[in-house]
């Protein structure tokens, strides 16, 4: 009777202990889940298993791992919020797949993404042919971003030029501008200290800036 007794005490205390630590670690759809949350997650579960089932070893015991692993999550987010490289390495970063109705196929190769996968997520849009693609993007969760032809113009992607205050070279190089081009468009909006801009966005001729807690379309 005693070890039924603490087996649901330690399934309660674990349930609303896993709760809080989720919650205190952001809210996230499973499909976006970084491999880093998932390996947490499955830890935590690993955890949890272990500590109902072994009833022997104090609580404290699971307790304790399962809170360093929240302080190392929480610590890692709130580098990842000053740094892109951390935020990189932790979610990792977007691929276009499709360009301008052309797939890439050095971009498959590099994240490992074959043909049958891109037919299955458009076909999962209701999208039958690539060429019907403006633009296809595979996220670092793994799911596509797709945006269709438009039928009355062609439109630009509208892909990061800066963020936080650092120059994305490989958007500019996406769409054919270089950083000159970017420093003096900027710079004809007002915009000389480009480490101010938190980011900037562009497409079809249209500036989108946010700095600080200011946003501006030019």
């Amino acid at each position: 009777m005693e070890t039924y007794l603490s087996i649901i005490l330690r399934t309660v205390l674990l349930y609303f202990l896993i709760i809080v630590i989720f919650r205190l670690m952001g809210k996230r759809e499973i499909g976006e889940l970084s491999v880093l949350d998932l390996v947490v997650f499955i830890m935590i579960a690993e955890m949890a298993v272990t500590a109902i089932e072994n009833t022997g070893e104090p609580v404290m015991h699971t307790v304790l791992p399962m809170l360093l692993l929240l302080g190392i999550q929480i610590s890692l987010a709130l580098i990842s919020l000053k740094s892109q490289k951390v935020r990189h390495w932790i979610d990792g970063k977007p691929t276009i797949i499709i360009n301008h109705g052309k797939v890439d196929d050095k971009a498959m190769k590099q994240q490992r993404y074959n043909f049958d996968d891109l037919l299955m997520q458009l076909r999962e849009k209701d999208i039958n042919k690539i060429s019907d693609v403006e633009y296809a993007i595979l996220e670092p969760s793994g799911k596509l971003s797709v945006i269709k032809k438009s039928k009355t113009k062609r439109e630009d992607l509208q892909l990061p030029f800066i963020v936080d205050g650092i120059i994305q070279h490989e958007n500019l190089k996406n769409l054919n501008k270089t950083e000159f081009w970017l420093r003096k468009q900027l710079k004809k909006h007002g915009h000389k200290n480009l480490r101010d801009i938190s980011l900037c966005t562009y497409g079809n001729g249209v500036f989108y800036v946010d700095m600080k807690n200011e946003k501006e379309q030019h």
